[in-house]
């Protein structure tokens, strides 16, 4: 018999982070053909305050935490697999003196606002400006302005996922990603959660992140439609104060997805599931039982940090093969 759950997880190098009832934990695969598990309790911002636990507000408190809990395993993970063979440049070394422990988190600030201003600029602004160039020269019509501007997004984010996933480099983060997928689907279904069970399921889910960014692109069409069409600086300024909102409701209307299988959400998933074409591979038996592992300790169904592999297909010269094969897939 099925059940519903709340986990959740992201591919990481050599790896996957999953989101359990029991905290956080992240399992790589490491060189030795063993898993090490990263484990941890956590408690959610909206657990913690109530005001971060309402409807729309908690879409984007979420979406922040995900982006720290997300950019942390990614760290965890990289760790394990930095090249020893540079010496370290004179500002790195100043940097981690000065700094010391903080160090790190200073690091993932930065790399944090960065990726959001990026985020910003690419999927946002990039699209209004473009706009404003038709708005000039071939119609000033406020809805179809909207339209165009929404389709321009929505293209741009298109692209955007078709290129990334056409680099061979970013294969095993996306195998990762069908495992976790499989994983989740395993586990929401009561199976036991063995490699060979798990490959039985879709690699394709509701609350995938493909789905949550690809309704976002398509939810701020109508939520920038009240904006009107001012100059270019204000439409901006309108779109990046409305993005909390945007991500809010996309939240929402995620949360719905998973818990609905009528014809309406069907309809409403089918464009993120497809994507999810692209961004997750089927994956192998041995990174199937990364994602289990991880599940497991995020669940507190195994309490273990170090996991060493027991099925054939985790043998350390076929993975070391494969990995060297594909070396640099993670970003």
């Amino acid at each position: 018999m099925g059940k519903k759950t709340s986990v959740g997880g992201q591919a990481v190098i050599e790896g996957v982070m999953m989101r359990g009832t029991k905290g956080l934990a992240t399992a790589v695969r490491l060189s030795n053909g063993t898993i090490e598990i990263k484990k941890q309790n956590y408690e959610s911002f909206s657990k913690k305050n109530k005001i971060f636990s309402l409807p729309i507000i908690r879409g984007f408190v979420s979406l922040i935490e995900s982006l720290i809990i997300g950019m942390r395993s990614l760290e965890f993970s990289a760790s394990f697999f930095e090249e020893e063979e540079e010496e370290s440049s004179k500002f790195d070394s100043w940097f981690k003196n000065t700094f010391k422990e903080k160090s790190n988190d200073i690091i993932m600030g930065i790399s944090l606002v960065v990726s959001l201003a990026l985020a910003m600029l690419l999927f946002f602004i990039l699209p209004t400006v473009l706009t404003s160039f038709i708005k000039n020269n071939v119609t000033k019509n406020p809805f179809i302005l909207n339209v165009i501007e929404g389709i321009i997004r929505v293209a741009v984010f298109l692209l955007y996922i078709y290129l990334v996933g056409k680099m061979e480099d970013i294969k095993r983060v996306y195998q990762y990603h069908g495992a976790e997928h499989k994983t989740i689907f395993c586990y929401e279904a009561g199976q036991e959660l063995t490699p060979e069970n798990a490959k039985k399921f879709s690699r394709f889910h509701p609350r995938c992140g493909t789905n949550f960014l690809f309704l976002v692109m398509v939810i701020s069409i109508v939520i920038f439609s009240f904006t009107g069409w001012q100059s270019v600086g204000q439409r901006i300024l309108w779109r990046i104060s409305l993005l909390p909102i945007v991500s809010g409701v996309t939240y929402e209307v995620i949360r719905w997805l998973g818990k609905s299988n009528n014809s309406l959400a069907r309809f409403i998933a089918a464009p993120g599931l497809k994507l999810q074409g692209i961004t997750t591979k089927e994956p192998d038996l041995s990174m199937l039982e990364v994602a289990i592992a991880s599940l497991k300790a995020a669940e507190g169904l195994e309490d273990v940090t170090l996991y060493q592999g027991s099925n054939e297909a985790l043998e350390h010269e076929t993975w070391e093969s494969e990995r060297e094969n594909n070396k640099g897939a993670t970003l």
